[in-house]
């Protein structure tokens, strides 16, 4: 960390981008995420009071615009005052003004491990038993880890895998997923593999449509690859049927893990409601 007057002392493109750095340390910090060396360590000033005066600073810059002005001064008088919030508004600013626009890697999200009892076993969830998803050669880590995020967050009992997904141990499956790949269940199959006594049915375009569908009390829900969606055989294997998002928009295309949000949302809502069978 460099100390708000040295900063003081720097002009230009240059005290941007200390400051940008020095933001980004300070929101690692505070997430739990800092690498060694780099947790604060100024002892003269609490790190809430540095990250003011730093935020000060990015104040008397002409070229921040004074709609961000107005937002930084207000996080910095807001109380309860939101330190990280901003740390994050005040280095997005920065960014923006410098011409750098952040990738999805730089986004800094603290970790979230799956909630564990006094003797570090984890904690018994709640989810509806025999609600299972089947991911077919899902290859973006991205996309899986929403899946298990979304599958988690819903209630699904467990996550079932082809041969060819992606590896949810890869560091993007694991970060999308939010601490939920640990929490969740999950296991390797193949579609000839998968229980004959629970209900199959497939996420597909040309199927029913979602609010005209009458979703299983228990079954897998089959989700195809992002190029191809589900293949021939995954959908031969479907024999309760296809299930369908009605879309308006040009495109008409939701990603594999959004898509599987809005299906679960709804099987959820209809279980809840009594109106599956």
């Amino acid at each position: 960390m460099i100390s708000p007057d040295k900063l003081f002392q720097i002009e230009g493109g240059q005290r941007r981008r200390k400051l940008a750095l020095c933001f980004g340390a300070l929101e690692r910090d505070i997430a739990g995420t800092a690498e060694p060396g780099c947790i604060y360590d100024i002892t003269t000033m609490p790190r809430a009071e540095y990250t003011k005066k730093l935020a000060s600073i990015l104040l008397t810059d002409p070229q921040i615009s004074q709609d961000a002005k107005d937002e930084i001064s207000a996080l910095i008088k807001a109380e309860p005052f939101d330190e990280r919030r901003l740390c994050n508004t005040a280095r997005n600013h920065l960014l923006s003004v410098i011409g750098t626009l952040p990738a999805e890697w730089d986004l800094i999200i603290a970790p979230h491990n799956a909630p564990r009892d006094e003797n570090g076993a984890l904690l018994a969830r709640n989810f509806y038993e025999g609600v299972q998803v089947f991911a077919e050669d899902i290859r973006s880590p991205f996309n899986l880890g929403s899946i298990f995020r979304s599958a988690e967050a819903f209630g699904a009992e467990k996550v079932l895998l082809s041969p060819f997904c992606t590896d949810p141990n890869h560091p993007r499956a694991i970060r999308s997923a939010m601490g939920c790949i640990e929490s969740i269940p999950w296991e390797r199959t193949s579609l000839d593999d998968l229980p004959d006594d629970l209900p199959v049915f497939a996420l597909e375009t040309g199927g029913t449509p979602i609010d005209d569908f009458v979703f299983p009390k228990k079954g897998i829900v089959i989700l195809g690859s992002e190029e191809l969606g589900c293949s021939p055989k995954a959908l031969e294997r479907a024999t309760y049927g296809c299930v369908t998002i009605p879309m308006t928009g040009i495109k008409a295309s939701l990603n594999v893990g959004v898509a599987f949000g809005v299906l679960m949302s709804m099987w959820m809502q209809k279980l809840r409601l009594g109106q599956c069978r």
